[in-house]
């Protein structure tokens, strides 16, 4: 069945999978969500991901990350949608929880955390909150 969002569907997944305990989850790969899945691993939400060659799509292996039992991601939401996009300058990029989450941005740069692209001073399209 075909998704009118994939970045929403990416996100969904790995809420889904950390709050049932699950070790890894798959989801179907794309070059965003490899971008996405490389800042989670940077910013230590998740242990590792790999793309798992399948006959039919490519896959992407998310390894999940939990902290005494509990998951490293506490909320995952996406701000740009399909249906309303959200762009912003680099003076007026959002700090999610004071800087203890990551406001991840897609930027002519490629995607970028909200300190790097401060630090760049590049703004462009927010794609979602983690912490």
């Amino acid at each position: 069945m075909p998704v009118t969002d994939p970045i929403s569907d990416f996100l969904t997944r790995i809420r889904n999978a950390s709050k049932a305990k699950k070790i890894r989850v798959d989801i179907p790969a794309s070059n965003m969500k490899k971008s996405l899945a490389e800042i989670l691993k940077q910013q230590k939400f998740i242990q590792d991901y790999a793309v798992v060659e399948d006959n039919k799509q490519n896959l992407l292996r998310v390894q999940l990350k939990y902290r005494n039992g509990s998951p490293a991601i506490n909320g995952l939401k996406r701000i740009s949608t399909p249906g309303l996009r959200v762009y912003k300058s680099s003076d007026e990029l959002p700090r999610v929880l004071n800087g203890l989450g990551v406001a991840v941005i897609s930027t002519p740069k490629g995607l970028l955390t909200d300190k790097e692209a401060r630090k760049e001073a590049v703004g462009g399209e927010i794609v979602c909150y983690i912490w």
